[in-house]
């Protein structure tokens, strides 16, 4: 199994990435889909985000991310606290599926699309470590213009994650995403060319 962590900041085209990877025939796990499973109503880390977070987890034990939100992304104090109840669990999945991915197809190509790799100070695991990179102005105008947000709001995102530098600095590999979707392509491509 090839182990490839693929990661960047909010907007900065992993998904892209991943797509086209799993177009190849990698086996994609997105960190974000295992975030969602993980905080199904019910679950552990629900119900500990509930006791973190007073408000944030309706009766019906479905979590408001929205309310989360803005709680967290407007207090780094408040960030460090859901990270901790968060990671710990991601983790633990991800390597299920990391084993049940190998145990599948022993020569798999793993591609765990993880935009938070920085923050977690994620090393060691990877045979390969890609960055998706564009310039923070950039991701701003995609948050604005493709997802609806404040510039505000999407600077605020930007500015609670890690910065450019600290990313790249674990970079094996980075795909400059700032220009065409074609481009971008083009360069998932050749990494594939790489990694087979």
């Amino acid at each position: 199994m090839t182990l490839v962590a693929l990661t960047g900041g909010i907007a900065s085209g992993k998904s892209t990435i991943a797509r086209r990877l799993a177009e190849h025939g990698a086996v994609v796990i997105d960190a974000d889909a295992l975030v969602r499973e993980l905080q199904q109503p019910g679950t552990a880390v629900t119900r500990a985000i509930g006791d973190a977070f007073p408000g944030v987890v309706g009766e019906d034990g479905s979590l408001d991310r929205a309310a989360l939100g803005a709680v967290v992304f407007a207090d780094p104090a408040a960030l460090t606290t859901l990270n901790r109840i968060v990671h710990p669990a991601v983790k633990a999945e991800s390597q299920r599926r990391f084993a049940e991915a190998v145990g599948a197809d022993p020569d798999a190509v793993v591609v765990y699309d993880v935009p938070l790799l920085a923050e977690a100070r994620g090393t060691g695991e990877w045979d390969l470590v890609v960055v998706a990179h564009a310039p923070a102005e950039v991701r701003e105008e995609r948050l604005v213009t493709q997802r609806g947000m404040t510039r505000e709001d999407a600077r605020a995102r930007i500015a609670n994650q890690a910065g450019d530098a600290e990313r790249l600095a674990l970079a094996d590999v980075v795909i400059d995403t700032s220009g065409s979707i074609d481009d971008t392509l083009r360069q998932a491509d050749d990494l594939w060319a790489r990694l087979r």
